[in-house]
Order: C-alpha cells, then structure tokens, then sequence
C-alpha cells in the first residue's frame, strides 16, 4: 500500500499527511477499524474526548505493534483533542491525563482544543495548559481544532506556542482560503476535518467527471486535492475497502487545470457548526 508522505510541523514534529479520522466510529468499532488502517499503510490517527472511541485505538495500536515488531511507538502519531466540558487550566490538566489513560500511552503526538467557545472565553487559559503539557514533554505537539482568526490571534497575542495546527472543516465546498493564509503567515498546519464533506462533495457533477477521466474514485480525487494543497486530512472510513482506497493516493497528481476545476467548486457553505455559534 505504501507509505503516507510527511509534513512537518512548525517544531520539527513530523506528521503523516493523510490520517485515518474517527469521529462517529462506534466504540465497539473502533479497534477493528484502526488496525485495518495500520494494516493498510495509515500511521497517523485523529480521536477525541467527544468521540469514545480512545480505548479502541490504544487498543488496535498495541495489537498492532505486538504483531509487527519491525514498528515502533514512534512510528505511529496519535491526536486527540479536549471537548467543551474541560476549558479552563485545571480541567484541561485533568482532561489530558483522562485521554492518556483511556489511550494506554505515555505521550500524545498532538493535543488539541476542540472548539473555542468564544462566549465562555476561556481558550487562552485552556491553552496555557496546554503549553504546560508541551513543555513538561507530555504531548509533542499542541494547536487547536475550529479555531476562526480572532481566536487565532488572540492565542498569538497571549501565549507562547504557537499552535502546531489547525484542524478545521474544509473540503472544495468550503476551502478556507483566508484562514488558511492566516496560517500559513504564522506556520500552522491546516488540517481538514470532514476533508470529503461528509461524503456529499463525492457526488458533485466536477469531481465525478475527473474521477471517470483518471480513473479513480471521487474520494480518492478529492484527498488528492487536499495532499496538493498542502493540507492534511484525515478521513474517516468504515470498511476495509474504504479505507484502503482512500489511502491510494500517493502514485498519482491532478494537474493545474483540475485543481482549478475543483478551486471553482468553493460554496462557502458549512457541512458542520460555525465556530462562533458552538457554546
């Protein structure tokens, strides 16, 4: 299946440009899954407190590294993010060691604030937290998740690190064009949540006809799309096929004309909550 290319995060951290995405994977689920994901090449797994589902990948990812001894812990990047019960210092303290424990890990690759709450303003705080589990070692790597500018910049402005990425709804009906210069100004890493829009975009008239003239499959056309724009995505898939040919990506490109067919596809339209309205 062949291996997923790496960026690189703005502290050195390398981190798999194609992840495997498990939010709304059932617990129950989320072992299995997982570690057909291993199986078939992805080393770069994307869970939540929100999600349940933390236990399953700690599992799959002990499994795994028991069965292949030629990988290591290192080798495997694991993110998880905090949910909106746990802002503020002392409960993110507590949320992190939570999900370190339901994971089976001595570290976190990446930990992220879920969303920003921004009526409740406690993001700064929350975040300093963070910075404190960055510092002590405890995590590689720390950003945020749904964060829009004016939450961006006040991070900039209040603390020290500046967060390794960003993970925010973006698919070709939603590109984010200014929030990812806004990053890319700063060095933060866009990361795509919903990179497929819920499956919806693989049904639009451009990306089907691109996928019939290079023969692949519409998924397949628009990761690819992503992988060129420098994002990183994490898909999430729940069968083995799915998950095998979302991965197939790595032996072809889109040429300028079709990233341009697919950059004329931006509705600026949400598949998920705005930020500014999730309290």
């Amino acid at each position: 299946m062949g291996t997923a290319d790496k960026t690189a995060l703005n502290n050195g951290v390398l981190m798999d440009q194609l992840g495997f995405g498990l939010y709304k994977v059932p617990p129950q689920d989320a072992a299995g899954l997982c570690y057909q994901a291993l199986e078939s090449g992805y080393r770069h797994f994307d869970t939540a407190a929100l999600y349940a589902n933390e236990a399953g990948v700690g599992e799959a990812l002990r499994r795994f590294l028991a069965e292949e001894p030629e990988f290591s812990r290192d080798d495997i990047f694991v993110t998880s993010k905090l949910w909106n019960d746990s802002h503020g210092y002392d409960a993110a303290m507590r949320a992190f060691d939570a999900s370190l424990a339901m994971l089976g890990l001595d570290y976190l690759d990446l930990y992220l604030i879920h969303w920003p709450q921004p009526e409740r303003a406690l993001y700064v705080e929350t975040y300093r937290a963070l910075e404190r589990l960055y510092h002590e070692g405890r995590v590689r790597a720390i950003g945020v998740s749904n964060f829009q500018p004016a939450h961006l910049e006040e991070l900039l402005k209040n603390c020290d690190v500046v967060p390794a990425v960003n993970q925010i709804e973006l698919h070709p009906w939603l590109q984010q064009e200014q929030l990812r210069e806004l990053h890319a100004a700063h060095g933060i890493r866009t990361v795509a949540w919903s990179p497929l829009g819920r499956g919806k975009v693989l049904s639009d008239p451009v990306v089907a006809e691109l996928a019939q003239e290079l023969g692949r499959t519409p998924a397949q056309i628009v990761l690819r799309w992503h992988l060129q724009l420098g994002n990183v995505a994490i898909p999430k898939a729940s069968s083995q096929q799915r998950i095998q040919e979302n991965f197939r990506v790595w032996d072809f490109s889109l040429e300028p004309a079709a990233m341009q067919r697919l950059r004329g596809l931006e509705r600026n339209g949400r598949i998920g909550s705005h930020p500014d309205k999730v309290n």
